[in-house]
This record gives C-alpha cells, structure tokens and sequence, in this order.
C-alpha cells in the first residue's frame, strides 16, 4: 500500500548494490552459492567508507512492549535489527506478521537479533496509542513497537510504502530494505547471513532488551476482538467470531453460549468440535444449522456443521494465495485473507442460498463459493463447489466500472446482500478506501454509494461527515447490514467509532449512534453512547434489533431500532453447553455432587412474572444432639439442567454457616425468557456431628421446583419454604 506524495528516499543508496545483489540471486542454484553472494554483499557494504546510518528514534515517542525507551545507538548496539515500518489496518502489513513471528522464534535477542515495529499511521484513528495497543494485541505483536505518529523517521529514511523492512547492522548501519510482502525467503536469508558475518568477527552482542508485553497487564473478558456477528433468524441465535480467542461462539440470544468452537490458541485444524481449531477468524454466515467462517490467518473458509458437531474446509489450501482468478475446486483453490461471508442468491428463477461470498481483502477483490451448480453474472454453467473471482481486477483501487473485473476494491471487509428489487446487489464495506460500494447481481457492475472521492487512486479521501454520497465522509469502515425492514444500510464506521445509516435511494448517510470517543460508556440513548473500532453488524428481531461487535470494547452491543437504546449482551456459559475449554477470562468454581443417598423432594409448581425475584427460604432440621461441623464447607447451590439461561447473573451458591441462621436464596426471573416452564434445583449438602465429635455425617437434599413461567397471571409472592429433616 503506498503513501501519498513518495519520493526518492535515503534508502536509496542501498539500491545500486543491492538489486545487483538480487540480480546475482536469480542465476544462484544452491543454498550455498546465495549465502556466499549475501556474504560478499555484506563485506561490500560493511566495508564503506561511511554507513549508511539509520536516524536515532526521536525522544518523546511512545513504545510497546518495553520496559524503557529504546536507544539505536544505546541498546541496539551489537544488534541485528529488523525495523518494519507498518500500519495496523494494512491488509499486506498484517501478511508480513506470519514471517517475522517465524523469524523471532528461530532468533533471539540472545543470538543478536530484535525486531522493531515502526508504527507510521495512515489514518488518524492510527496515531492514537490506545488503538495501535488494541492492534499489537489483536495480531499478537511480541517485540517492541514505536509510534511514530508523525512519521519522522519514515520521511527522514524517505520510506515509500507500507509494508517496509529495513535491516541493520551492529553499529545502526543500514544493510537491506525489503518493500511490501512476500519476501520470506529473502527476510530469512539476509538476516541469518548478516548474523553469521558479524559474529564471525565479534560485533554481536548477547545482552538482553528489555521487553516487558503489554498483553501481560490485561484483565481477561469473555471476548477478545470479536470481529463480526450474525443472527440465524430461525432461531435467533447469534453467532460470533471471537477473534481474538480464534474461536466461533454461537449464543443464544440472552448471551448464554451454546457452543464455543476452536481457541484459545490459533491452529489449523479439521474434525470434531474438541479437535477443531480456527486463526483469527472474521466473517461469519449461519443458515440451517450451518456456519460458514472467513478463518482469516488461515486463508480458508470453513465450515460448521452443529448438527454433527463437526468443522471442514471447503476453500482455500492453508497458506496465502495469490491468483486473482480462482476458479479451482474449493480445496484446490488458493485464496488471500477472506474477511468476511454473506449468503447469496444466483439467477436461477428458484431463490435458493447456492452461493457463498467472499470479501477477499487480501487481493481486494470479491469471490464467489459456489455451493450448488449455476450460474453467476456473465458466467456459464458453474459446478458445485467452485471458488473464483466475481468482481475486483486486483488492483488496490476505488475504482468503478460496469464490467465487474476491471473495477478496483481497496481491501474489501464487509459484505451485506439485499436481494429484492429494486435493490438486488451486494453492499461492500470497502475499508481502505473508506467507501461503501454497490455489486449488481444481475450484472455485475460496480458503483459507488456514499464516502470517498472520484480519483480512483485516491485512498486517502477519508474524513467524519454525514453528507450525500461523495459528500459522505467514512473513515475505514468494516461492517455492512441491511434492513430490508426500512429498506436502510447500516454501517461500522470503524475508526470513526460510530454506526452510520445509509439510504441508497438518496444516498444519504448519517450518524445514528456513537460519539465518536472510544470510552465504553453505554448511554440511555443512541447519541450518547460510545464504540470503540466497531468491526461488524448484524440485524436482528425482524429488524426491531442491531447486533454490533464492538470490536475493541470486547463486546456485543444490543441496539433496539426501535425504543433508541443501547445495551451490553452478556456471554456467559453453562455446565450443558458444548465448550472445548473454559471461557478466557471466567474462574470456574467447581460445585460439589450430592451423595446418592441424597433425598430428592418435587415440590408444588409456582407461577412467575419475567422479571420477577422468588425467594426460597431454607428450613433445615438435624438430627437431635448434632451440629454443623466446623471447618467443613456446608452449602447450597442452584441448578437448571435445560434451562441455564435461568441462572444468568445470578449468586448460583452460598455457605450455610448456622442452622439457627439459615440463608434465603434468591432468584430473579430474567426479563426474556427462552421457555415458559422450566425446573430449578435447589441442592443441599450439610456436615455435621454428634455433639461429643465422635461421628461425623455427610448428607444432601435435592429440592426439585418446577416454574411456570406468565406475563398475564400474578406470580408467587410468597416465599417458597424448603423443608427437609435429616
């Protein structure tokens, strides 16, 4: 991704040298003959007159993962040191992360050398340290990272675009730049070559930097960096790609999660739930018990199937691609970082979900899954399962065009379909040129819709302003939904930390909720609340609802269209849920079992209100001539095997320290209530001993309550008596 206005930088006066160097490269056969031509490089280089010397960092600057400051002239010296000049939202600066992850685990700071991110930002949401800490975070940036908000030593080095590598040597030296992604091999081979040159003659240092992660001094949340969300509008259930924790929940909708699919670590990996893994997964599309995942750092599109409890692979070969064509079978097909999926419809006189698409960021174009036989726009007859190109030339451009494949995407990010007339196109999210663009189904042709400007390579016309088309500003959004409903497009105007609205009759777009601070405050009503990189968005309850993931608050938020307010939905778990380990961030308590001798007592059903708190007072009596035993944890605890959702926030267990004091348990009906009859459980398992000490029992008591649950019959006031002898 380039920058505007780049000259000709000081980096040049590697270039001479160094693209003879890669010239020599391209002739070389073995490993041996490419270390040697490196190696005499670098005794060319090394052997200058004057370095080229990289710039000190400037004082002020703010860093990432380190105790202190760095010092290039101080802490680096006796370092090899790779500088990556990068911005957070750049699709080929986030390919880049894979290859120097790689290249940490193989070196260290004790074998002499340390990488340095430089965060040199494009957008201005990017300069703010907050942010760039939410990203080092999300992408799992272990060195250290500089922000360089205002790029002083990107424009004193003369850097040209994003990504950029500099390589140093022990003195600060400038040895090889490396421009844009894809250069693994290349990074590797200089890299090793200059470490083997400069120990050969003691300049490398073992001393330690001092790294100190941010990640460290996090508090743990059920989410992390959830990146979109989408709702089964069968059964209301949502789905959510936790990204962060590399996993895929899917809750009901009172935030009690039914199943939870991969994480905490990323992986790659078929098979059962238990075994599954995903890596930063985006996009996600739920229909018939089906998911569909943009596995983003995986460069695949999976497949969830809840009915078997079992996760596939249907595109993609597991390691970035770079064809811009596609047309492979799914498996065949390698594919560049999809981020995010929506159902589709081909023009087939019966409607019918047979395609999958794919917002193809890492190539900045859209693709197609087909999954059923047919056809698309100006395509012939095309077989199940394959994956190909449907709109995009390739090209990073905001570019329009009535010929699908000579417009230009700027990684595009979010995807929302509106198949009825007279709409019947795909809505993109097209994050780097801060637009949102129109896909024709019927024909394929791409037009503009509001944000941006009208010079194609222009990717920087960004801005906050509600306005009409081109007079729209947006800043990097990533999420697109439609409410067919209002016949309106909601939008995550992400680094602006609002949600838009868009009507594509007029093409006007305005600010309906946000204020554009990123402070986690939800406020009575939509102007007062706030988001915090809002990543994507969903709309649900036949349009009365607006699911967003508020990607780094670490949240779902509930916006009701209707009443104009904003809440916080809780993820929470339950003992039946299907979670292949514990929820990041929740301490399980472990809750004791009851002997099997323990007593069982049905009680008579109660009516109750949502919203309703019953009471259940314990009336416990011990055999004549026992106590409690001290020491021993006497207690109670509530459960509702099928009905967890009952417990949401609830105190679910206490202690029973005295008999002549026995505790009355609460329970507060939730306001929505997933069914209308339920049972609660209230267990008890009590110590106790003969009063001398002699003896000491252990005994339990399940008291079974059924409920039923009523909006129109007054519920039980009274409180509920547990009654037991032992």
């Amino acid at each position: 991704m380039a920058a505007p206005g780049a000259r000709g930088c000081s980096l040049a006066g590697l270039l001479p040298a160094q693209t003879s160097l890669e010239y020599a490269l391209l002739d070389a056969v073995t490993p041996q003959e490419k270390d040697g031509l490196v190696y005499q490089y670098l005794q060319k280089v090394d052997g200058w007159e004057q370095d080229l010397a990289v710039p000190e960092f400037p004082r002020g600057l703010e860093w990432l993962n380190t105790e202190e400051p760095i010092s290039v002239y101080k802490d680096l010296c006796g370092k090899v040191v790779v500088l990556d000049f990068f911005t957070y939202c750049c699709i080929n600066c986030i390919h880049l992360l894979p290859d120097l992850h790689a290249l940490e685990h193989t070196y260290s700071d004790k074998d002499g050398l340390l990488i340095v991110g430089v965060h040199s930002a494009k957008f201005p949401n990017e300069k703010v340290l907050d942010n760039i800490k939410s990203a080092v975070l999300r992408y799992n940036i272990s060195h250290p990272v500089v922000n360089d908000a205002d790029a002083s030593l990107w424009q004193e080095l003369e850097v040209s675009c994003w990504p950029t590598l500099v390589i140093l040597g022990p003195r600060g030296n400038m040895l090889f730049s490396l421009i844009g992604e894809g250069h693994k091999d290349k990074l590797f081979l200089y890299t090793s070559i200059t470490l083997k040159y400069y120990k050969d003659r003691g300049q490398i240092r073992d001393h330690k930097i001092g790294i100190k992660l941010y990640k460290d001094s996090l508090p743990s949340s059920p989410l992390l960096f959830p990146g979109k969300v989408t709702v089964d509008q069968v059964t209301n259930r949502l789905v959510i790609a936790d990204t962060g924790h590399h996993r895929i929940l899917v809750i009901w909708k009172n935030g009690q999660i039914q199943y939870s699919i991969g994480g905490p670590n990323p992986g790659r990996k078929d098979g059962m739930f238990s075994e599954a893994t995903f890596n930063s997964p985006q996009g996600v599309a739920i229909m018939n018990n089906i998911i569909y995942v943009a596995d983003t750092e995986n460069h695949l599109i999976r497949k969830i199937d809840l009915q078997a409890e079992k996760v596939s692979t249907v595109a993609g070969i597991g390691i970035q691609g770079t064809d811009k064509e596609g047309g492979a079978e799914g498996e065949q097909q390698p594919i560049s970082s999809p981020w995010d999926v929506t159902f589709g419809t081909s023009g087939s006189e019966v409607q019918r979900d047979d395609i999958l698409w794919i917002a193809m960021a890492g190539t900045h174009q859209i693709w197609a899954l087909l999954l059923d036989s047919c056809k698309l726009p100006k395509k012939n007859e095309l077989k199940k399962g394959t994956c190909l190109r449907f709109a995009g030339s390739g090209n990073e451009e905001n570019r329009n065009n009535a010929y699908p494949h000579k417009a230009g995407f700027a990684q595009p990010s979010g995807l929302s379909l509106a198949s009825e007339e007279p709409w019947n196109c795909l809505f993109v999210a097209d994050s780097e040129s801060s637009t949102v663009r129109t896909i024709s189904l019927k024909d394929g042709a791409v037009k503009h819709l509001v944000g941006g400007e009208r010079d194609p390579m222009n990717l920087f016309a960004f801005g906050d302003a509600d306005g009409v088309g081109i007079n729209a500003k947006l800043q990097h959004p990533l999420g697109v939904a439609w409410d067919n409903k209002r016949n309106l497009l909601y939008v995550a105007d992400s680094y602006n930390h609002k949600i838009k609205i868009v009507d594509p009759k007029t093409k006007s777009c305005t600010t309906l909720a946000g204020t554009g601070n990123t402070d986690n405050v939800t406020g009575s009503s939509f102007t007062e609340s706030t988001f915090n990189e809002p990543g994507g968005l969903c709309v649900g309850e036949n349009g009365q609802l607006l699911y967003v993931a508020d990607t780094n608050n670490h949240q779902i938020k509930v916006m009701d269209l209707e009443t104009k307010t904003i809440s916080v939905l809780p993820i929470f778990r339950s003992a039946s849920s299907v979670v292949d380990g514990p929820v990041p961030g929740e301490t399980q308590k472990t809750l004791p079992k009851l002997p099997k001798s323990a007593a069982s007592i049905r009680l008579s059903p109660v009516t109750a209100r949502p919203g309703q708190t019953l009471q259940f007072k314990l009336r416990l009596d011990l055999p004549s001539g026992t106590k409690l035993t001290e020491g021993m944890p006497s207690c109670w605890f509530v459960t509702a095997e099928g009905n967890e959702w009952l417990l949401q926030g609830q105190i679910p267990s206490g202690d029973i320290e005295s008999i002549s004091n026995q505790p009355t348990i609460s329970l507060q009906v939730p306001g929505h209530c997933l069914s209308l009859e339920a049972v609660v459980c209230v267990n008890v398992l009590l110590y106790y001993c003969s009063a001398d000490s002699g003896a000491c029992m252990m005994q339990g008591v399940l008291f079974r309550q059924p409920l039923q649950i009523s909006d129109t019959q007054q519920g039980c006031a009274a409180p509920v008596e547990l009654r037991h002898v032992f």
